[in-house]
């Protein structure tokens, strides 16, 4: 699988900064500058890999003469000691990057992983697995572009690109109609507008009201099924609200077009992911 990685420079800088500070003070003191090595970065357990290329600028930003051979690509699918990648030169440098470098690996390997089952439980029906806004700050770029290398989609970005009208929204506004017609008199042409239903009464006043897109919040899946009848392909229909691995494939089965699921980025367990030095 080939997925569209971020600019991740700004992240990997400010990452280095937080472990390095002025210095790895223990490579320093134990191992002479001179000492060279190779590791391997592998699986201790399977899973879907993200984060390769991310673990290969760090290597490259704490030492450009360090060589350095991806094993494995994001999105690939990989079981238990798998080769990721190795790297070979300056003992300190490696040891100095290591951490920060399984770190990404390891974290966006996780929501790979786990977005990859929820995807699995859904196959055979029309929905698509999404994300959410509960992302690490300042990771979201990367934990959403996790989402995509494990088969997942992405929602929004930010508040900016979409407009999601929700139930403050809706009771500060006065209303679904007044807020989507107060949306659609200022958002331009190619923004979709979403609307949160709590009641098959609010998902009907959304359709009506013209949303683009009406988001089923924590219904039962009978509610769920007579919500697809009565959108009638009039707008999309998003699933939310505590969806789990135990539940996501009856949701999908009711026929709504998208099921998003915040739990593959805020409660992702990182993938366990190991590197061992070999002295050359």
């Amino acid at each position: 699988m080939t997925c569209l990685l971020p600019d991740a420079t700004d992240t990997i800088e400010r990452a280095l900064a937080e472990d390095i500070g002025t210095g790895d003070v223990s490579s320093q003191f134990t191992i002479p500058e001179d000492k060279v090595v190779s590791a391997v970065m592998s699986t201790r357990t399977a899973g879907v890999i993200a984060g390769i290329p991310i673990a290969v600028r760090v290597f490259q930003r704490v030492d450009p003469t360090l060589n350095i051979t991806p094993l494995a690509e994001d999105g690939q699918a990989v079981s238990a000691g798998d080769t990721l990648l190795t790297v070979t030169g300056s003992a300190r440098s490696i040891l100095t990057a290591e951490r920060t470098a399984l770190n990404f690996v390891q974290r966006l390997s996780g929501i790979a992983t786990k977005t990859a089952v929820f995807v699995r439980l859904a196959e055979g029906t029309r929905a698509r697995i999404v994300d959410t806004r509960k992302t690490t700050p300042g990771l979201r770029a990367l934990e959403k572009y996790a989402v995509r290398c494990g088969g997942g989609h992405n929602h929004r970005f930010g508040l900016y690109d979409a407009v999601m009208i929700k139930d403050n929204h809706i009771a500060a506004c006065g209303g679904i109609t007044a807020a989507v017609q107060a949306a659609y008199s200022q958002a331009p042409h190619t923004m979709t507008v979403t609307v949160e239903c709590d009641t098959l009464d609010q998902v009907q006043e959304a359709v009506e009201a013209g949303a683009d897109i009406v988001m089923l919040d924590n219904m039962t899946l009978d509610e769920m099924r007579s919500a697809v009848e009565l959108v009638d392909g009039q707008a999309a229909i998003e699933a939310s609200g505590g969806v789990t691995e135990a539940t996501v494939a009856d949701i999908a089965a009711t026929g709504v077009d998208i099921v998003s699921v915040g739990s593959i980025t805020h409660s992702a367990v990182s993938l366990d992911i190991g590197l061992d030095i070999n002295i050359t």
